[in-house]
């Protein structure tokens, strides 16, 4: 099914699908605005500036040479993925095959990147440590007399290349949180969190000892959440792609974090891979700047925190 859209100074304006000879309607045939057959009459006629291709089997549907004419008369034509990218600022992770990987742009880190970014996160966690370092010692006692137990709280999680580490924060929660429950996501409003743990929580204060993290090289300032083996192991197997997320270091913040809310359930962690693998694709020293950006909006008014 394609869709015609014409486009507008500074918008877009659907039009409507075209439908092709060879795929049934499955979509609201009032929608409708002519067969395939048609398509360089209704590109002229309704003045169309833009071309999403959208078809499930290409191979004997595609009206190659017509398309060639639109684009050689100045349309534009984008496959579906491709506008759904560029549209939302994530992957449609069920329609991609391996083979768009491959030939797709993006999915390439230079080692000059990757060196500008470790140099780029050295500077900020050292920044970010000796500007909160005055907090810190408040933050140890308001936890430690909130309720029994550690102050800082040790956690495994998968980082780069789906190896291990200990990440730190600061103990949100009741000390024996999962001993009936085990590994399970935090919930809104979850019993298991204390007092205080809910405000740092909901200001990101309780992530502040992740700086160290990012200090030793575990973890970066910008990337994908790191996530807890258990939750992995599971995720592997019921979503596509999802070790992909795991060839960049996992961030104190990200593009996940900061487009949306916290995820706790499989369902979310699928809505936030569509994310993180748009920003591993388009990564870039500026979208970083832009995330960062971004995050302290999230932490000035509070969004997200559970």
């Amino acid at each position: 099914m394609e869709r015609v859209l014409g486009e507008h100074p500074g918008r877009q304006s659907f039009i409507g699908f075209v439908q092709p000879s060879t795929e049934p309607c499955t979509v609201d045939e009032t929608r409708i605005v002519g067969d395939v057959g048609e398509i360089v009459e209704l590109v002229e006629r309704e003045r169309t500036d833009l071309l999403v291709v959208a078809l499930t089997e290409r191979r004997g549907g595609l009206p190659v040479r017509d398309l060639l004419r639109c684009k050689l008369n100045g349309v534009e034509i984008i496959d579906a993925l491709s506008f759904y990218e560029e549209t939302t600022g994530k992957l449609l992770i069920e329609n991609i095959q391996p083979s768009w990987f491959l030939y797709s742009d993006g999915f390439r880190v230079t080692p000059f990147l990757r060196f500008y970014k470790r140099g780029f996160d050295l500077l900020l966690s050292l920044f970010g440590i000796l500007l909160v370092l005055p907090l810190w010692p408040v933050v140890a006692i308001l936890v430690k007399f909130d309720s029994p137990g550690p102050i800082f709280f040790r956690q495994t999680r998968v980082g780069e290349r789906e190896k291990d580490f200990t990440v730190y924060k600061f103990r949100t929660m009741r000390q024996d949180a999962e001993k009936e429950t085990g590994a399970v996501w935090a919930t809104q409003d979850d019993p298991r969190v204390t007092k205080i743990g809910k405000f740092l929580r909901k200001s990101r204060i309780d992530e502040l000892p992740q700086l160290y993290n990012v200090l030793k090289g575990d973890m970066s300032f910008v990337g994908p959440r790191p996530e807890r083996p258990e939750f992995v192991d599971r995720l592997n197997r019921k979503i596509p792609y999802y070790t992909k997320r795991h060839f960049m270091k996992p961030g104190v913040t990200g593009w996940a974090q900061v487009c949306y809310p916290y995820g706790a359930s499989d369902e979310d962690a699928l809505e936030k891979l569509r994310y993180d693998l748009y920003y591993i694709k388009n990564y870039s020293l500026l979208l970083d700047f832009l995330i960062i950006l971004e995050t302290v909006k999230v932490v000035a008014f509070g969004r997200g925190g559970r």
